[in-house]
């Protein structure tokens, strides 16, 4: 499974498309398509059915569509869009803004 420099809960800025320059925290990351779920970014509208016996209820939905990794950039919290570089000790390997050299935030 290929890895992913970007991870969940981080903060992204969107460098292209039709919410470029909007940011958001990332809710999901999907490693094999290469995309996340960005919060707030690439909103679509979907038809919902309502279903017998549940408390749902039809209409038009909005919610997040994937967007390509290459499409967002890294946030680092003190220079802006990051580049992700990594620094390894011992067994342990830990995201590295490769501007400032900040640590950023590991996966949780």
């Amino acid at each position: 499974m290929p890895s992913l420099s970007i991870h969940r809960n981080d903060t992204v800025k969107v460098l292209a498309g039709a919410d470029r320059g909007k940011t958001g925290r990332v809710l999901r990351a999907f490693p094999d398509k290469g995309t996340v779920l960005v919060e707030h970014v690439r909103v679509v509208k979907k038809t919902v059915s309502s279903k017998q016996g549940q408390r749902t209820k039809g209409g038009i939905a909005e919610h997040e569509s994937p967007i390509n990794i290459s499409n967002v950039a890294l946030i680092c919290p003190t220079c802006g869009n990051a580049r992700v570089g990594y620094k390894i000790e011992g067994t342990s390997r830990t995201r590295i803004c490769k501007k400032c050299g900040t640590e950023l935030p590991t996966k949780k």
